[in-house]
Parts: structure tokens; C-alpha cells; sequence
């Protein structure tokens, strides 16, 4: 009798151990599950914001490309056909605060201090040899060379070059827009359209990195 009580006890105390058992192992399921389950989904927000990032820096790299072309495009005309009034040696800055970092870099570097040196020595022993059309150029050329690293790395990097960048633009267009006689017609004279065009893709990049600053 007293052997049949102990062993149902040992049995109930077996059963009770293996549910016990089976429960930590369900527990230990469920835990390993959940932080499984949250590193999926740390996994997916970091690989969301690197895209999201990857995709701003893209964009700001490719409308700093369109910025600078559209300035340098603009200087162009403005030794072919675009004859008016308007200060189009502001160009100039625009274009340093906008060339894409590559271009600076090399333009910095002993290429850019070759071409300076070789413009300044044609212009200064040979001035009928330097045409007009290169002195814009030149300047450029000499501006990036010789700027103090307040201007060619701070304030280039900075908000304050995205501002400078932006006014330049704006008062580029509403020159044009005054040397042609009203909105309308810097649409629909000679030439008109493709300088308006070129002027308002200045605003493409300043306003893009404005507006990726307040966010």
C-alpha cells in the first residue's frame, strides 16, 4: 500500500516536473522569438533610413551637377547671345559654392594652380593672345585656387553657400525678367525661353538643400 502511494506520487511529481519543463521551453520559444522578431525590425528601419539617406545625398549630388551645367551654361550664353545688362559675373560665385566636390578638389589641386598660373602669364604678356570669352573662366579658376578655406570648405558646406547660391538666383531672374520686358516675354522672345530655363534650374539645387536642412 505504502509502495503504491509513493509511486503515484513520484508519478504525479514526474508529471508536474515535465510540464514545468514544457513550459520554460515554450517560454524560452516565445522569448527567443520576440527578439528574433525585433532585430528583423531594427534590421528593416536601418535598412529603411540608409536607403532614405542614400536617396537624399543622390539627389543633392545630382542637382548640384544640374546647378553648376545650368551656371556654366548660362556663362556661355552670355558671350553668344545673351545681351543684356544683367551682372552675369555672379555666375562666377554661384558656381563655386555649386561645383560638385570632385571638380573642386581637382580644380584646387595643382591642375587648377597649372591652368591659373598659365591664364595669368597670357594675360598679363600676352593680352592679345587672351580672348574675351576666357576671362570668366579665368576668374574662376583663380577664385577657387586662392580662397582662404573659410569660403572654399566652411561656407561652401554650409547653409550660408546654399543662401548665396539662392539669392544670386533670384536676382538673376528678376533682372531677366526686367531686361526682357515682363514675365511673359522672357517665354516668348529671341532666346528667352532657354536663358529663363537655364536661370530657374539655379533654384533646382539651393532650394533641394534648404529643404533637406530643415529636415
Amino acid at each position: 500500500m505504502v509502495n503504491r502511494v509513493r509511486k503515484a506520487r513520484e508519478q504525479k511529481m514526474g508529471k508536474k516536473s515535465y510540464l514545468a519543463m514544457r513550459r520554460d521551453q515554450g517560454m524560452e520559444s516565445s522569448l527567443l522569438a520576440s527578439d528574433f522578431q525585433d532585430l528583423t525590425n531594427a534590421a528593416k528601419k536601418l535598412a529603411n533610413h540608409a536607403v532614405k539617406l542614400g536617396g537624399l545625398g543622390f539627389g543633392t549630388t545630382f542637382l548640384e551637377w544640374i546647378a553648376a551645367f545650368a551656371a556654366i551654361y548660362l556663362l556661355i550664353l552670355d558671350r553668344t547671345n545673351w545681351k543684356t545688362n544683367i551682372l552675369t559675373g555672379l555666375l562666377i560665385p554661384y558656381i563655386f559654392f555649386t561645383l560638385p566636390s570632385i571638380l573642386f578638389s581637382l580644380l584646387r589641386g595643382d591642375v587648377g594652380k597649372w591652368i591659373a598660373f598659365v591664364a595669368v602669364i597670357l594675360r598679363l604678356f600676352f593680352p592679345k593672345r587672351f580672348p574675351d570669352w576666357l576671362e570668366m573662366p579665368g576668374a574662376l579658376i583663380l577664385l577657387i585656387v586662392v580662397a582662404p578655406s573659410l569660403f572654399a570648405s566652411t561656407i561652401r558646406n554650409n547653409w550660408i553657400g546654399v543662401f548665396i547660391c539662392l539669392a544670386i538666383a533670384c536676382y538673376l531672374l528678376q533682372e531677366h525678367i526686367r531686361a526682357s520686358g515682363g514675365f511673359r516675354n522672357s517665354f516668348t522672345k529671341a532666346h528667352g525661353i532657354s536663358n529663363t530655363v537655364g536661370i530657374i534650374l539655379l533654384f533646382v539645387y539651393p532650394a533641394w538643400a534648404l529643404l533637406i536642412d530643415l529636415l
